[in-house]
């Protein structure tokens, strides 16, 4: 099973000692499928996409150690988008400057004002998306098959109650509880590792 991650202090915050490997660990499995995944989706290819999400994970992680939070500067992970955003620029910059001439590379750079507006929004979709895949990651470790199953075939493949017990030989109201309780550890799981920087929701 999974160790459930400390309640104490927010991730950002454990993310001030560069020597709490935990919390260093849990910023990469977040963080790094997102900033990959959102690069795909912008057009790189996949060594493109590792190399650049490396260099903004490093960014991050030489910035955050003396990061001062302040609300009004907005969430963290659009800080880190911003880090993300800035680093996809620079690489197209130099992927011009270089500029190969086929059709290819010209169909890249002209897609690239299309992207940039909707860039932002579609950060925000995966980041959520993500973090519901991670914490639900670990939350599955800690319960047990049948629970699990009641939350998934009712939350996420939705089928009924009643269609989710017969498969699984438990009673409606043992499926609804089930669900009902895998749900709200996920739900306490994102809370413990929502950082400070968040921005209302």
């Amino acid at each position: 099973m999974a160790k459930a991650p400390q309640t104490s202090a927010s991730l950002m915050e454990r993310l001030r000692d560069l020597r709490d490997e935990a919390a260093w660990a849990q910023f990469v499995e977040i963080y790094a499928p997102l900033v990959y995944g959102w690069l795909r989706k912008q057009g790189l290819q996949d060594a493109d996409a590792a190399d650049l999400t490396q260099d903004a994970l490093r960014a991050a992680t030489q910035a955050l150690p003396g990061l001062e939070y302040d609300a009004g500067q907005g969430s963290f992970r659009g800080w880190l988008f911003t880090i993300v955003r800035n680093k996809l620029c620079n690489f197209r910059e130099r992927r011009r400057e270089q500029g190969s001439g086929d059709s290819q590379t010209l169909r890249f750079l002209n897609g690239i004002q299309q992207q940039q507006q909707s860039g932002e929004n579609d950060w925000e979709q995966k980041y959520r998306r993500r973090l519901f895949a991670w914490a639900a990651e670990q939350v599955r470790e800690q319960v047990s098959d049948g629970n699990w199953q009641a939350f998934w075939q009712t939350s996420v493949q939705d089928k009924s109650a009643l269609e989710a017990a017969r498969l699984l030989g438990m009673s409606v109201s043992a499926v609804y509880t089930a669900k009902s309780r895998v749900l709200a550890r996920i739900k306490n799981l994102i809370e413990q590792v929502k950082e400070d920087w968040s921005d209302g929701d």
